[in-house]
């Protein structure tokens, strides 16, 4: 993409209205455009980094086994109903009629609507387990909507779906979304601890919330500094092997966790006091067990193995896709701007041309991007007849995490210059050493896709 061509609206002063930092860069960086409270357009840019977090989610529940589908943003009343949750749920649900005057909500969730689909379908223990999940925008009418995508009321959000026969396969089925979980988060630049937490409207004995550490996040969390030393990294795992994935939930769960709704003063107090934190965290997911809360009211049950019918264990596993964009931003930012992790960038590389209308710097450019083009590499390309400082504060703040510099004097020497955006560190390479390089630091991203 050549930025002449391009739709990004960056603003030069400060947003009045945003109160964050992440609100404040995604406005100023010409991410997104709100359109009523809690409501955003997502403009090219915006739109980019969500598809590049969508992505990765997407690979990584197929990685574990999990089916994508697609259901509906409006729902029926009566399924609500049917789980004894429309009237309890608050008045965080839109609540709708047709012109039929039929009642309709817009979906804040969705394990109703999916409990339904799997009843219709599903008759046999034999076609158990399934987990199925979609990417779908969500609404939740909050009484007080800040911090732009952190807390809005139109937002993108993964949620799945888990269906076993037994408490124990489900279980499973929660460690299993709990890896790849991690992984999900790693891959995005992320440190998401799993937290213990409370099961709020969605209900379930067993729940961990996934939060980012960052000023300002809207949860209190108590923690182990020692949790904040793990890493799942690139081991490999098998996601049908109980044993491996419940090694892997005692990994990172073991440590004291907890959000200020299930924090325990006196188990805290027996970490020793050196470890002992107390900060803010994001929450950017949640996974839930809750057996047969929707299961048995809705008739969600499978012939078993003796030939009687029984309900389905279930649970429920979020990400807040839209969310995360806010969260990454939080947590990887400085003065000058956003500073985008290799994994959800928006564009690869930035490439600055100090004398456009020049024949050689323009020449030299057009090569360099259509040499990254072919090597799999996206680049975004500022050719627009701006001054040098212009064009570096733009690239700055829209946070990409490399950036290639053209200009006549290097190129005399057949060297330009690639700058690492997080560390502010230059090296002078020639174009095809620049290009190489690019393509061995994005590699490790290209190959966790796989």
């Amino acid at each position: 993409m050549r930025l002449s061509r391009y739709f990004m609206p960056v603003l030069k002063e400060d947003p009045k209205e945003a109160q964050i930092v992440s609100h404040r860069l995604m406005l100023r960086a010409g991410m997104i455009k709100q359109q009523a409270a809690g409501i955003y357009s997502w403009l090219p840019l915006g739109y980019k980094v969500l598809r590049r977090i969508e992505q990765i989610v997407h690979e990584e529940q197929a990685r574990a086994g999990h089916i994508a589908m697609l259901m509906p943003t409006l729902q029926s009343a009566d399924l609500w109903c049917e789980s004894g949750r429309y009237d309890d749920y608050g008045e965080e649900m839109l609540r709708i009629k047709d012109r039929h005057k039929r009642d309709l909500l817009y979906g804040p969730t969705n394990e109703e609507m999916i409990t339904d689909i799997f009843r219709s379908h599903v008759n046999s223990y034999k076609d158990l387990p399934l987990t199925l999940y979609h990417i779908q925008w969500k609404f939740r009418d909050e009484i007080r909507p800040r911090f732009g995508v952190m807390r809005g009321r139109e937002f993108l959000m993964k949620d799945g779906y888990n269906f076993d026969l037994t408490k124990e396969d489900a279980l499973h089925a929660y460690n299993r979304h709990l890896v790849s979980y991690l992984r999900s988060y790693e891959r995005m630049g992320l440190q998401a601890i799993p937290m213990r937490a409370d099961g709020g409207p969605i209900g379930g004995d067993y729940t961990h919330e996934f939060l980012v550490l960052a000023e300002t996040g809207e949860s209190e969390v108590f923690y182990d500094s020692e949790i904040t030393d793990l890493k799942f990294g690139d081991r490999a795992i098998d996601y049908d092997d109980v044993a491996e994935c419940q090694a892997v939930l005692e990994e990172f769960t073991s440590r004291y966790a907890r959000t200020d709704e299930t924090h325990d003063a006196a188990l805290f107090e027996q970490i020793p006091e050196t470890r002992r934190r107390q900060a803010r965290g994001i929450e950017v997911g949640q996974i839930f067990y809750f057996g047969t809360k929707y299961s048995e009211p809705m008739g969600a049950t499978v012939v078993g193995p003796d030939g009687t019918r029984v309900p389905v264990h279930m649970g429920s596993h979020g990400i807040g896709v839209s969310r995360l964009l806010g969260a990454i931003i939080e947590a990887s930012h400085d003065d000058k701007g956003i500073i985008w992790p290799e994994g959800v960038t928006p564009f690869h590389v930035g490439i600055v041309n100090l004398k456009q209308g020049d024949a050689s710097t323009d020449g030299a450019c057009g090569a360099l991007y259509a040499e990254l083009k072919a090597q799999g590499l996206d680049p975004l390309y500022d050719d627009r007849d701006e001054r040098a400082g212009a064009k570096f504060a733009t690239m700055d703040l829209i946070g990409l995490p490399w950036r290639i510099t053209v200009g006549p004097r290097g190129l005399a020497a057949n060297k330009v210059e690639l700058t690492a955006r997080r560390t502010g560190e230059s090296v002078e390479l020639s174009p095809q050493e620049a290009v190489a390089r690019l393509k061995e630091i994005y590699q490790p991203v290209f190959d966790a896709a796989q």
